[in-house]
């Protein structure tokens, strides 16, 4: 079927559908702009996410857990993700948007032109119409003005009263009507035969040709939109296997999480090195009472006899460690040899340390080496190049060669200390045969107190001999013998946090403070690794006491150290 033909006489709705026509594409060109527009801010939506999840600090601060990786794995993925949207909407605009309205310009400018040939052929044939009906009426009236001549000659050529001269100009003027009548057919008849010949031509050959013009265009738009939709789809269909990519990539990342990898860097990132304490023994403070002979029945205690512990002794440096309950370990300043650091801890930093120096080292030796290469070559061949121009270059070398080496050796004799100092105080651990434990308090990776009050043994370990407490530890800072010492000073140290007595304690010891069960008192002067904390009463007597005999909370900040604490709060 072809609108030429079956629709010859429907030149205004034909007018009105290719109207239609292009309306229709320009909105599916604005629904594809949309549609772009959504894809443009999803995947700016998506980078934006990534960008607000992914670490800020450095790679050498961020953790090595598995679950953090494959976390930061799909983040990179989500970000590819995101770029392949970002693809599927710069296609959208180029090859389904930008091509819909340049081919709408294009139907725009043909339909016009289509229109107005059918417009000219049109107005053309009323032109003849209107010729061939001007012609039929003018014949009309010639014929009529030809029939007046005819009867008025009649009438006078049956009257006997009309002269001849009037008869005479009767018949005259009915020859002149006639005559005239008959060129006004003639005329006719050639604006008749004019008008059939165009109005065939126009219903036969321009208005089909026109209306065919037009339904090619129309048929063309149909496919430029069935194109489109095509375009549409593959646009994203072209990205759905690096989508399927990157989803893969983000279940590989799920696959990889390992806990016991993440268990095993926890012990390697918080493992201070230190050895847990040991037993506390049994005290007898009975052996110096008098027994009845009754009394010997009585059986002597299992554990009866045991030597009486060093209280610097039995509190290690690990029982300062242990026990922080009320949140974060206060943080030391950094030092450039780590002391501030657990040994196990400080060993692996060195350890780091040293390996990235050596690295550094290496390179200078290999460009050293290089250079008196080429210093070699200058002087056996003067004219490529003066051998004394790279003596500066290999000063600084060796210069740097030096830095690096002394440092190397410095960080080497702080990881011989340190390594020195693990396995001498490995050697020293002690034991007990009696089965009274400290609490067993766990440090969480934060640093908080995580242990199980259920659990925890509150049997109170017994007081250390005071006259053992004048026996000093060589590796403690404080001595007891020197508690008093240090309280010469007149103005009061800051108050850093407070503390709760677990266990009594007598406090014999000069330089010591006596202490009861549950009482709460200031913390002056933090352990410094000889496991005693310095104390003060609310009353203002300050002393030293055992650091496990307490459970210790810092306070967050310097503007809380002299608030009042009230005991039981």
């Amino acid at each position: 079927m072809t609108w030429g033909t079956e629709l010859w006489d429907q030149f205004e709705n034909l007018d009105k559908h290719t109207q239609w026509g292009i309306d229709f594409l320009e909105r599916y060109a604005k629904f594809v702009k949309e549609r772009l527009e959504i894809e443009q801010t999803y995947a700016k939506q998506l980078r934006n996410l990534v960008k607000k999840y992914c670490p800020k600090r450095s790679k050498d601060d961020e953790p090595r857990f598995s679950s953090c990786m494959s976390f930061y794995s799909i983040l990179n993925e989500l970000n590819d993700y995101a770029g392949q949207r970002e693809v599927v909407a710069e296609e959208m605009g180029h090859n389904v948007y930008g091509e819909l309205m340049r081919y709408s310009q294009d139907l725009k400018s043909e339909r016009k032109h289509h229109l107005q040939e059918g417009r000219k052929a049109q107005q053309y044939l009323d032109q003849c119409w209107k010729h061939m009906d001007n012609s039929k009426k003018k014949f009309e009236r010639e014929c009529k003005e030809a029939e007046k001549s005819q009867i008025s000659y009649d009438r006078l050529d049956n009257d006997i009263n009309a002269t001849k001269s009037e008869v005479e100009k009767a018949k005259s003027q009915l020859y002149l009507r006639t005559h005239s009548a008959d060129e006004s057919k003639n005329e006719y008849a050639a604006q008749l035969q004019n008008f059939n010949g165009e109005q065939w031509k126009h219903f036969n050959v321009a208005i089909p040709q026109i209306f065919k013009n037009l339904q090619d265009m129309d048929e063309r738009r149909t496919v430029k939109l069935g194109e489109t939709y095509r375009s549409f789809a593959e646009v994203e269909r072209r990205v759905v296997p690096i989508i399927s990519k990157c989803l893969e990539g983000m279940v590989t990342a799920a696959k990889a999480v390992d806990q016991r990898k993440d268990s095993a860097i926890v012990v390697e990132s918080f493992k201070s090195g230190f050895e847990p304490p040991g037993d506390f023994p049994f005290e007898d403070y009975s052996q110096n009472l008098s027994r009845t002979g009754s009394d010997n029945t009585i059986s002597t205690p299992k554990n009866e006899g045991v030597v009486k512990p060093d209280p610097k002794h039995s509190i290690s440096k690990a029982a300062k460690n242990k026990l922080w309950l009320f949140g974060k370990k206060p943080k030391a300043p950094s030092l450039e040899d780590f002391s501030h650091l657990p040994p196990e801890q400080r060993r692996k930093r060195l350890q780091a340390r040293i390996d990235e120096l050596s690295k550094e080292l290496q390179k200078e030796v290999d460009q050293r080496d290089a250079l008196n290469k080429m210093k070699d070559v200058y002087e056996k061949n003067p004219q490529m190049g003066d051998p004394q121009s790279l003596q500066p270059k290999i000063s600084e070398t060796m210069c740097n060669m030096e830095k690096l080496r002394s440092e190397i050796h410095k960080n080497e004799s702080w990881l011989s200390e340190v390594e020195g100092k693990v396995s001498t105080r490995g050697d020293r651990r002690p034991s007990a045969d009696v089965n009274h434990h400290t609490p067993h308090g766990r440090e969480s990776p934060e640093g908080s107190y995580t242990d199980d009050p259920s659990q925890e043994h509150r049997s109170p370990p017994h007081q250390p001999d005071p006259r053992q407490a004048h026996q000093p530890d060589p590796r403690q800072a404080h001595q007891p013998d020197e508690f008093d010492d240090e309280f010469d000073n007149d103005d009061p140290l800051p108050v850093l946090g407070h503390c709760k007595a677990l266990y009594s304690f007598d406090g014999q010891n000069e330089g010591t403070l006596l202490m009861k069960e549950d009482d709460v008192l200031y913390i002056i002067e933090e352990d410094k690794g000889d496991g005693w904390t310095r104390a003060r009463k609310q009353s203002g007597e300050e002393g030293y006491v055992p650091t496990s005999y307490v459970e210790i909370a810092m306070e967050k900040n310097s503007k809380d150290r002299n608030a009042v604490i009230h005991p039981g709060s």
